[in-house]
């Protein structure tokens, strides 16, 4: 039997829309910013769930579109630092991770229900491991010349909060609009 393949609709195309805008306000107006070292190294927001979530609701592609779509008209309405084309593909991997992660999962998995928190807290962990952790600490390392192991620990403190934390937001969120669909 064939997957069902789904088509980018207009209603996916608004929801997608509507992240975007919530993650540009969420990660441009409602953020601190912490400097390390004497550079911008830290911006606490939780702008990356509305990508992360546009990932889980309409997979990899729409996710990663999501994502820079919010990154480039972010840095078009409120810039907070010089444009680095690093943090746009970031931005592009928070929601395609997840959407590929779901994708393989679910594919796998003999239960074709919602989402567990546990499943949620994986992809969430790894997306932050590999995007927030790893590429945007290095690209922070590369655009203000200082050192990737002197920007990792606080780093690494930030995603031990963030993560239960975006996991339990996520996990309430898709409960929420799973009743809509």
């Amino acid at each position: 039997m064939k997957a069902k393949k789904r088509k980018m609709d207009i209603r996916t195309v608004v929801k997608a829309g509507f992240l975007v805008a919530i993650s540009i306000v969420m990660t441009r107006f409602v953020s601190i910013m912490i400097p390390i070292g004497g550079a911008q190294g830290l911006r606490v927001s939780f702008g990356e769930v509305p990508i992360i979530l546009s990932g889980f609701m309409f997979g990899p592609l729409v996710g990663g579109i999501t994502g820079v779509a919010a990154d480039i008209l972010g840095m078009l309405i409120n810039p907070q630092g010089p444009y680095y084309p690093g943090f746009t593909i970031s931005s592009m991997l928070w929601g395609t991770i997840p959407g590929l992660l779901t994708y393989i999962f679910k594919r796998n998995s003999s239960s074709a229900s919602g989402f567990s928190v546990k499943f949620i807290a994986i992809i969430v962990a790894i997306t932050y491991i590999i995007v927030a952790m790893i590429l945007n600490t290095y690209w922070l390392s590369n655009l203000y010349g200082t050192a990737f192991f002197i920007l990792l620990p606080v780093r690494f403190l930030n995603a031990i909060v963030s993560i239960p934390v975006t996991t339990i937001v996520l996990n309430v969120l898709l409960k929420q609009l799973r009743r809509f669909d």
